[in-house]
């Protein structure tokens, strides 16, 4: 620990001028942090053996160089509770970054303390690693949480929590740790600091609502899967074992890992969406059958490769981003465009009939006739599924031997299957009735 200082000073109980005993504390004895991601916000929860003397003890606490937020400190014993009095924390006047705790005890001896605070600067996120097998029918997911500390201050053998959920924070963390004095002039607090936090007392209740006593220890051989649990409206996922993490360092954690996830591979053309480009989607549940479903997956980037069998060798497939995944919701990834999966629609035929005149002789309304193309080829060496799409105006008619489905009054979708390396060609005829010609579609239609 580099930035913060705790030092007790035990007021012997004699004359006014006899010394005053000073002692370093004890390093920290354990540390741990709960950090948001949709905040810049993370308790920090550490226990130290601190040595008191019967009488009236004062406990030194200096955050130099940090953002710690000094109105969100406390301090409770973990032992004793009931011969030890905490008694209040000031800040003494003109002096900065440093608190007073009063500290009154019946007992001398070791007793552990838990300090708690709020600060700011050290973040989370996720990201995944995606490996297809050959055929592309499963997929080993891999998750990561990358965590960053900015805060000034360097956690050794920490152990982690990260919080999925939101938070309404009135006053940013980062904001109060920066304030000259805690509460924006110098002198003593007479009481309990303002909340800076909505519900700040049930906030903190819930964060400490899981006990650290029960560490889960893993030695480095062995591959850690972070342990997860439903919190309020918030989810909470904790990484087995200690971690440290030096200030201004990022440390990438193995959130887990699972083997052969069925996946779908989805090839789609879509000019409205995509242009003239087929466009790759990878889709998965996660739900049991899946071999997730136990908690949300929080949202991050994925890249995906996919396994050659070759020497062990990886092919890059694509990268996406997907948001929160509840349980039992589906993702689809969008991997992008691809150039081994082909659609090739051409006009071959258009002609116009059935012309309106209005009454000043200007066309009023026409029908139009297009015979269309559509050529789909898979170079690859695997079978592929492709959604087609094609977007008409509102009045229209089709007639063709594949197979299609309607999926709205403009929007018709031929879903394809093609074994590798092989292609396929098939026409349709669209009619077209324009402007007042809607009322020759209406009569047939009727």
């Amino acid at each position: 620990m580099k930035k913060l200082i705790i030092l007790i000073l035990a007021m012997l109980p004699v004359a006014a001028n006899a010394k005053i005993d000073l002692s370093t504390l004890p390093t920290r004895d354990t540390v741990q942090l709960t950090i948001y991601n949709s905040a810049d916000l993370t308790l920090a929860r550490e226990s130290r053996q601190l040595t008191l003397k019967k009488g009236t003890n004062k406990l030194q606490f200096s955050w130099s160089n940090t953002l710690i937020d000094p109105t969100s400190l406390e301090m409770i014993p973990l032992e004793s509770a009931g011969d030890i009095n905490i008694q209040d924390l000031t800040f003494p006047p003109r002096v900065r970054n440093l608190g007073l705790w009063n500290i009154s005890s019946d007992i001398t001896g070791l007793v552990p303390m838990e300090i708690t605070y709020l600060t700011s600067g050290i973040t989370w996120r996720a990201f995944y690693m995606g490996t297809l097998s050959k055929d592309e029918k499963t997929m080993q997911l891999q998750g990561y949480v990358r965590v960053t500390n900015n805060s000034g201050e360097d956690y050794e053998n920490a152990q982690t929590r990260l919080i999925v959920g939101k938070v309404n924070l009135i006053d940013q963390i980062a904001n109060l740790a920066r304030k000259k004095y805690p509460y924006d002039r110098p002198g003593v607090y007479p009481g309990r600091p303002q909340s800076t936090l909505r519900g700040r007392s049930e906030f903190k209740k819930m964060l400490l609502s899981r006990s650290l006593k029960n560490k889960a220890s893993a030695t480095k051989s062995d591959a850690k899967e972070i342990k997860k649990e439903g919190l309020s409206e918030y989810f909470l996922y904790t990484i087995p074992g200690e971690e440290t993490i030096p200030n201004r360092w990022s440390k990438r954690l193995p959130s887990f890992d699972t083997a052969s996830i069925p996946v779908v591979n989805l090839y789609k053309y879509n000019e409205q969406m995509y242009g003239r480009s087929v466009v790759r989607f990878l889709s998965f549940k996660n739900d049991k059958k899946h071999k997730l479903g136990l908690t949300p997956i929080p949202g991050g980037a994925m890249k995906v490769y996919r396994d050659l069998k070759e020497n062990k060798h990886l092919s890059y497939t694509g990268a996406s981003s997907f948001k929160y995944i509840p349980v039992n919701e589906k993702v689809e990834l969008n991997l992008g465009a691809v150039q081994n999966v082909v659609v090739k629609p051409t006009v071959m035929n258009r002609i116009t009939k059935d012309y309106r005149y209005n009454s000043h002789r200007n066309i009023s309304g026409w029908t139009e006739v297009k015979t269309m193309k559509l050529q789909v080829k898979n170079t690859r060496s695997i079978p592929v599924k492709i959604e087609i799409k094609r977007n008409f105006p509102q009045y229209w008619e089709i007639e063709t031997a594949q197979k299609y489905e309607k999926i709205d009054k403009d929007t018709i979708k031929f879903t394809i299957t093609l074994k590798p390396e092989t292609e396929k060609t098939f026409q349709y005829e669209l009619t077209i009735y324009h402007k007042e010609n809607y009322k020759i579609w209406n009569q047939k239609n009727q």
